[in-house]
């Protein structure tokens, strides 16, 4: 089992590796779709830039009421001990349908999105240093789409998020038509 400073460790080298991925690229490469209904690199990186901004507001309010003695989550947990690779298999469909929250919606500039996913490593560090003292298995804060997982797990999620889309743009990158 990963300790927290392992698991922040392994979400930065994530998110150093994603923003490398979708740097660079010119306008039309940013804004290049291999088909109607897929994302272009903007709005990936929207998508991951907001999805962590949510799972981690939510992950720091579940933290904040147990510190309160009112757990937010006190219901069964379906996926203890399991990897955040064992809970995707098990509840995610093929293609599956982002949540409201998450979902691209505001485009604009690539780097804007880079820039402040690049800032939201301080929110995390911060998040670790609260967490520092605290059984991450105590902390449960449900996921949309995959249910309760606990902040180890959450945390394991940002990792697996990040290298997940990561893939997405190398595919992007690599369509036939991806301008040069």
């Amino acid at each position: 089992m990963l300790s927290l400073e392992q698991l922040l460790q392994e979400v930065e080298i994530a998110r150093t590796a994603f923003i490398a991925e979708a740097s660079g690229l010119s306008l039309a490469q940013a804004e290049f779709k291999p088909n109607p209904d897929s994302w272009n690199t903007i709005e990936i990186v929207e998508h991951i830039t907001r999805a962590e901004q949510s799972g981690l507001a939510y992950l720091w309010k579940a933290f904040d009421a147990i510190q309160h003695g009112e757990p937010v989550w006190s219901g069964e947990l379906p996926h203890e001990g399991l990897s955040v690779e064992e809970i995707v298999a098990r509840t995610w469909q093929e293609k599956e349908k982002v949540p409201p929250i998450a979902a691209p919606q505001w485009g604009g500039s690539l780097n804007y999105w880079l820039a402040l996913l690049q800032a939201q490593r301080y929110l995390l560090a911060a998040f670790g240093t609260a967490l520092a003292s605290h059984e991450l298995e105590k902390i449960v804060y449900p996921h949309l789409i995959s249910g309760p997982m606990d902040a180890r797990q959450r945390l394991a999620f940002l990792r697996f998020h990040l290298e997940r889309h990561q893939e997405q743009i190398k595919k992007v990158k690599a369509f036939a038509g991806f301008p040069v």
